[in-house]
């Protein structure tokens, strides 16, 4: 086996395929621990998942390594190659060495990887590329943690080893370290190496991540899932190897597919904290301001009213952003989330919309009729014009905002449920939505 690795080893700039059958016939002899018999449903204990998309020079040895250190584990398991369409020999080769392959039509890293993990049987996945850059015979440190209590394992390349030319230097001292202290600071974590490919986890860590991601920002999905889904979170050293072929990835293209990610899945940093300073900021600024006069102080009471609206519709898109997310599952309920949901309702939005715009209403009537002279001079009457006006606005958009949020309560439909056919030998029909059949009544 190790002779066969060598050989390998040594051909890194790249193998004839006749080659490449000799050695993945070395690494593909039957191994008394493993199984690659896909009818043997059942006796899977692990499956190595690994994406492709034209990896012809790698995928072998990844798979004869994956199978090796399937072997170490003293386990039965079995290697999936999801193919992302391949156009050379990578489907071939990948069987060759002994990979159940897959196919996904639909491009994209986290696609490739959930169509992988629906075709994996064992208790035990574990993901890592297929471009040679993770050692897949180090599998038994990797799935060693979940044997004591983990539910979900990251190899960290920054708490191993990054050989030389493996990572480029704006990836090692920029874009992952960056990312990685976003994500911790963001999701109040203590990763060392939020976008490692090389992870292991349980079937059931599986299930309660429900990921979904479809291209790059995959990586930081299962992070971010794994800590809310309270899985226990274990890291091990692993070495970072340089890949064989070329690089898939897009520096900027897929660096800010991970921001994107992270900040949609933030919204106090994103919307709340910003729109509580804005809101703060025009406020309290409208009050020192307030008896100042002056075609200078009336311009600044009328930019800091814009503040203040802009605060407001930021606090709103939090408040709409965290309910679609604990809507979807995307986020926990807490003491606060139930609070506001008790609180924010939508009669009393309406209530409180409607009197914010009352009482705007009744401070412009009142200037009105008192005259519009002194607010151009920006002195007090100017203060509780714009402040009226304000009031007004605020109001409004309270009173549309509490009904816009009522709709996230609202509950999907119910699948349509098919009639039996009537005595009259009327065709099948299906129930309306609203209709909910069951023992004979409808509700």
């Amino acid at each position: 086996m190790q002779d066969a690795i060598c050989k390998y080893n040594k051909h890194k700039g790249g193998l004839t395929m006749s080659e490449l059958v000799d050695i993945h016939a070395e690494f593909g002899r039957p191994r008394s621990s493993t199984t690659n018999d896909v009818s043997d449903h059942g006796a899977v204990d692990i499956s190595v998942v690994m994406p492709c998309l034209n990896e012809e020079n790698s995928v072998g040895l990844c798979v004869s390594k994956a199978w090796e250190g399937i072997r170490r584990t003293g386990l039965r398991g079995e290697v999936i190659v999801a193919d992302n369409g391949s156009t050379d020999n990578s489907r071939a080769v990948a069987e060759a060495a002994g990979a159940r392959v897959v196919h996904q039509p639909r491009r994209g890293y986290g696609n490739a990887y959930m169509k992988g993990f629906s075709a994996a049987r064992g208790r035990i996945i574990v993901m890592g590329d297929s471009d040679d850059s993770y050692d897949f015979t180090a599998l038994p440190d990797v799935v060693r943690p979940l044997d004591h209590g983990a539910d979900y394992v990251l190899g960290s390349r920054f708490a191993g080893q990054i050989r030389k030319g493996a990572m480029t230097w704006s990836h090692r001292y920029v874009g992952n370290p960056v990312l990685t202290t976003i994500l911790n600071v963001l999701f109040k974590l203590r990763v060392s190496d939020a976008h490692s490919g090389f992870r292991a986890f349980t079937r059931r860590a599986l299930d309660k991540m429900a990921l979904q991601c479809e291209g790059m920002e995959f990586a930081s999905e299962i992070v971010v899932k794994a800590a809310r889904a309270d899985l226990r979170v274990a890291e091990v050293p692993i070495t970072y190897h340089r890949r064989i072929g070329e690089s898939k990835l897009n520096s900027f293209k897929d660096g800010w597919r991970h921001l994107r990610f992270l900040l949609l899945l933030s919204p106090d940093y994103l919307f709340v904290m910003p729109g509580i300073a804005c809101l703060a900021i025009g406020l309290l600024s409208q009050l020192v301001l307030l008896g100042l006069t002056g075609s200078s102080a009336l311009a600044g009471k009328i930019m800091l009213a814009l503040v203040t609206l802009a605060g407001s519709q930021l606090l709103t898109f939090g408040l709409f952003a965290k309910t679609y997310a604990k809507s979807i599952g995307l986020d926990k309920k807490s003491r606060v989330s139930e609070w506001v949901e008790r609180t924010f309702t939508l009669e009393h939005g309406l209530v409180c919309g409607a009197g914010l715009c009352m009482a705007g209403l009744a401070v412009v009537i009142h200037q009105s009729v008192e005259g519009w002279g002194p607010v151009a001079a920006g002195g007090l009457s100017a203060s509780t014009t714009i402040l009226g006006l304000l009031s007004m606005v605020l109001g409004a958009s309270v009173w549309f905002d509490a009904f816009f949020l009522t709709m996230f309560h609202l509950k999907r439909p119910s699948p349509a449920v098919t009639l039996p056919p009537s005595e009259f030998g009327a065709e099948p029909r299906e129930a309306p939505a609203s209709i909910a059949v069951s023992g004979g009544a409808a509700n």
